[in-house]
């Protein structure tokens, strides 16, 4: 029988029970989504006590499936106001599936609002919450020291922490994850769920824990050479090239400094100061795009840039200078805000006048002007929509009140798509047609045009979910797509670990299924229509160097959840 921990946060008791029966045996984002579905009503005040945060391994969490320790965060997003999954690396995913938990569900929230609590979870699964005042206002790296001073010498632990934005209840704030070397460098960024942690009193979890696939991660182009030796931030020249980096506020597609902030030179200067240029994010890693950015003296600043990180500040931006952007990466860790929406929100408050594109000092004064409650600036902290209003903006690049990454929709159609349509969000996770629109992966698609680029988006988006609810990093989506015998190995290393007869038309219906709930609960929060459309200058201004616009149609776009009525009707939902 499968277990959960619920934790009440306003009667503050721990308790491990059965996995609730609609419930069944999902993972992962599919796990988080039917928490929220089922016992979330669409009208909840995101931040008040019928919210619930959920944390969940995939399916493959805690075994030696490659890259299969991805964390996802459910609730209902703060930012968006619909359902929202955010996916982590580090090690809480693998601790949790180790000690027999399919997940943790915080409900409630403490009568006293400035009570701060973290959450200790043994070995054996005794849960206790231990109230911790002391650590209010306190950054991530300091929380995630102050929990391993907590622990006994020798313990293998992982943890989740939240910084000062998530306690100010920033629209943009996010959750921080430990690596394996105990760093707070992961984190579930996206939709806001800081806030809803910090709406809990909830400053820190602690959970103590006592091959074909391989060869298909290790052998493909992009999995086994480009993201090992480049990381992520192997994007930005190749971007660059295809005319699709937004830079200063999506205003172009092209940045001067492209290759200043790019992979290359990324790599070049991390070995040059004794950094770590390829290493795992979480145990069981076999890409390794993770890296470790070290400052002019060698001592370390933040991991990456990851590539939407580069961009957000970098290109985004104007700035041009890779410590100048890891500065603002750091001060982001620290206060638990999401790099994609601040970098996005820092570019819309530039283009308002305010501060010049390329100021990286102001940038990083603007950003933790947010620490005082009564600074006009904290608006940045509720990310690029809420400013781009405050400040006067037309161009604000948000889909669903979340802003966009870093690649332009209009040079690159099929990732507007999904942009338009996920339930999440603007959010390139969610269908990654970069694959097939740049890397020539899984086949190829024209990027300009508009053919093919809906159901390319369908298929990726279908696939995203499933990958998100086993727990797998979506990079494994790479060889997946061009070696017929990865996705043979998922279906059977979920096989052997589950005991039930899997194939891959099971695998689609899982990313169906969990689609389909995100659909259906968006569609309670009155969500409609509407919301699945880029904001109004994609289809207007044209984008240099191509001169494009978006174009592919409304009726493309509704297009993408024809199966949603049929998958619900199997799964007994309205």
């Amino acid at each position: 029988m499968r277990e959960l921990l619920r934790v009440n946060m306003t009667d503050l008791s721990a308790r491990v029970e059965p996995v609730p029966e609609p419930v069944g045996n999902y993972g992962g984002r599919a796990f988080t989504d039917a928490i929220v579905y089922h016992e979330v009503p669409a009208d909840t005040d995101p931040l008040g006590p019928g919210n619930k945060l959920v944390f969940a391994p995939g399916t493959l969490g805690g075994t030696t499936a490659p890259n299969g320790g991805r964390l996802s965060v459910g609730a209902k997003s703060p930012l968006t106001g619909g359902i929202k999954e955010s996916n982590s690396g580090g090690q809480a995913a693998h601790a949790l599936a180790r000690i027999g938990l399919a997940g943790i569900v915080v409900e409630g929230v403490p009568a006293d609002s400035s009570a701060r609590y973290v959450l200790v979870v043994e070995n054996d699964r005794a849960a206790s919450l231990q109230r911790v005042d002391d650590w209010a206002g306190l950054g991530n790296y300091e929380v995630a020291e102050k929990i391993a001073a907590m622990r006994p010498e020798g313990d293998k632990f992982a943890s989740v922490t939240l910084g000062p934005a998530g306690e100010a209840l920033a629209k943009a704030a996010g959750i921080a994850v430990t690596d394996p070397k105990g760093l707070p460098n992961r984190f579930a960024g996206r939709g806001g769920l800081g806030a809803v942690m910090g709406s809990k009193g909830l400053k820190g979890i602690v959970i103590s824990y006592a091959r074909r696939f391989s060869k298909a991660l290790t052998e493909h182009a992009v999995s086994g050479t480009g993201l090992p030796m480049y990381g992520t931030n192997v994007l930005t020249n190749i971007l660059n090239e295809a005319g699709g980096l937004p830079t200063r506020n999506f205003s172009a597609g092209t940045f001067e400094s492209a290759d200043a902030i790019g992979g290359e030179t990324q790599r070049e200067t991390i070995l040059a100061r004794g950094g770590e240029s390829n290493h795992g994010c979480q145990t069981g890693c076999v890409i390794k795009c993770s890296r470790y950015w070290m400052d002019k003296d060698g001592h370390y600043k933040t991991k990456g840039p990851e590539y939407e990180t580069a961009w957000s500040f970098g290109a985004d931006c104007g700035i041009g200078d890779l410590d100048e952007i890891a500065e603002l990466d750091r001060a982001c860790g620290d206060l638990g805000l999401d790099t994609i929406e601040m970098g996005a929100t820092l570019a819309v408050y530039m283009d308002s006048g305010a501060l010049a594109f390329g100021d990286a000092a102001g940038a990083l004064a603007a950003l933790n002007a947010g620490i005082d409650p009564n600074n006009e600036l904290r608006v940045i902290w509720d990310g690029a929509e809420a400013t781009g209003i405050k400040y006067g903006v037309t161009r604000i690049p948000v889909v669903k009140h979340q802003a966009l990454p870093a690649y332009d929709p209009r040079p690159v159609q099929g990732i507007g798509v999904t942009y338009a349509t996920t339930p999440q969000g603007a959010d390139h996770t969610a269908g990654y047609t970069i694959t097939s629109n740049i890397l020539g992966v899984g086949g190829t698609t024209d990027p300009l045009k508009p053919e093919g680029q809906a159901a390319l988006s369908k298929n990726l988006q279908i696939a995203t979910a499933m990958l998100d609810s086993l727990g797998l990093c979506i990079f494994v989506a790479f060889p997946v797509l061009d070696i017929p015998d990865a996705l043979v190995a998922i279906h059977d290393m979920v096989e052997a670990h589950t005991g039930v007869k899997w194939d891959v038309a099971k695998l689609m219906q899982l990313g169906r299924e969990t689609l389909t709930m995100e659909r259906l609960y968006n569609k309670r929060a009155g969500f409609t229509a509407a919301d699945d459309r880029l904001p109004a200058f994609f289809y207007e201004d044209k984008l240099p160097p191509h001169n494009v616009v978006f174009t592919v149609t409304d009726e493309e776009l509704d297009a993408v959840w024809d199966f949603v009525d049929e998958t619900a009707a199997e799964m007994g939902l309205q």
